[in-house]
């Protein structure tokens, strides 16, 4: 059976084509294709621009992924498409695509929530260049022991628009704690753009790396509401000392790139990369707590970190040590599966579909407010 999964929730618009074989044996990805708008360096991507750019991409990548897949359209069994949450105008026109597939082909439409897709299970065969195929292991929740060993793992969800420390239980995905305000991929986004640093190929990327050259820790606010936490208050204080220290703007970003890295100035005022790490250091130790107290409240001793932010090697590090001093260990993908992409919807939306579920038409609108636990995980059955 093959699933084409289409992705749009935000500046990436992505393709995949899954195969799940009528033998039993593992999935395998047949093609994984994305594009990114990317908006110029101190702005975010505006909905409708991005709408756009998802309108002007996807009947390119829909026909390079078959292409890429070897897939003729009468071997498709169903159209995935995510339905929440995410930003308006880019999950509409994703939508409006895979309808359009949908009564053009005559398959099957499914929608899927976007947080269960990055959690959806499968142990995938990889197809590389020749006939070399590459086992990979999609570190999830559902799989548990048989491809990690993470027989109860606690999951932390953090991208751009999602903050979430998330445990299955009862065939629901349960939210432990969350935001309460904007997500931490949007914290670090949004100080991207008053730093004026390139958002090519992802503003939290690029924070990253720039944080690396930090030394200097300055305080910050920092906000853990029981299983909870907010940012919105962190990111209002270290855009107040970006602007106190000068260290905001287009000019000040060409300096600092003309600057070689330097790490602090001679009179040892915080630099853009004090900042950067700082305010790394802050929120992810605060990802880490709740991360924790989960743990300790279900009893797991395995961690798996989801979601864009979770390819960020600090937050990876700093999970692992409280991991291990739990006598745990954290499970993390790399950025082909942690960045949205098709390939987690085609999935989710397969496993929906193998149990008889199907999305008519008329209920094929978007939400942006589509919660994790308002899923049935019909699929599951402990």
């Amino acid at each position: 059976m093959i699933a084409i999964g289409m992705e749009g929730s935000a500046n990436k618009i992505g393709v995949g084509i899954m195969l799940h074989p009528k033998d039993g044996s593992p999935p395998q990805v047949l093609a994984n294709i994305r594009h990114t708008y990317v908006s110029p360096p101190g702005e975010g991507f505006l909905p409708k621009d991005t709408a756009r750019h998802h309108r002007a991409w996807v009947v390119n990548l829909v026909k390079r992924a078959l292409k890429e897949a070897k897939v003729l359209v009468e071997d498709v069994d169903c159209i995935c498409f995510t339905q929440g949450p995410g930003m308006g105008a880019p999950l509409q026109a994703v939508a409006i695509a895979a309808r359009m597939l949908s009564l053009l082909w005559g398959k099957a439409l499914v929608g899927v929530n976007h947080c269960v897709g990055r959690k959806s299970p499968f142990n995938i065969l990889l197809k590389l260049s020749g006939d070399a195929i590459l086992t990979l292991n999609f570190l999830d929740i559902e799989m548990g022991r048989l491809i990690t060993g993470a027989t109860n793992p606690v999951v932390l969800y953090v991208s751009g628009g999602n903050t979430q420390v998330i445990a299955y239980s009862s065939q629901r995905y349960r939210i432990f704690g969350e935001t309460l305000d904007i997500a931490v991929g949007n914290c670090l986004d949004r100080f991207a753009r008053t730093l004026h640093i390139s958002n090519d190929p992802a503003p939290g990327y690029n924070i990253e790396q720039l944080a690396k050259q930090g030394k200097q820790l300055v305080d910050l606010p920092y906000v853990v509401k029981g299983m909870d936490v907010s940012f919105s208050g962190i990111l209002a204080a270290i855009d107040g000392l970006a602007a106190t220290y000068g260290l905001g703007g287009s000019e000040k970003a060409r300096e600092d790139a003309q600057a070689s890295g330097k790490s602090q100035d001679s009179d040892h005022k915080p630099t853009r990369a004090d900042l950067c790490f700082s305010l790394q250091e802050t929120v992810y130790a605060m990802l880490v707590e709740i991360t924790e107290r989960a743990m300790a409240h279900v009893g797991s001793k395995q961690v798996l970190i989801v979601g864009g932010v979770g390819s960020n090697e600090r937050l990876q590090e700093m999970m692992g040590i409280m991991a291990r001093d739990r006598g745990g260990s954290v499970y993390a993908t790399d950025e082909r599966f942690c960045i949205d992409n098709g390939i987690m919807i085609a999935q989710a939306g397969m496993l929906a579909y193998q149990t008889g579920f199907r999305t008519p038409l008329k209920e094929s609108s978007c939400t942006q407010r589509f919660r994790t636990d308002e899923v049935f995980v019909k699929w599951r059955e402990d």
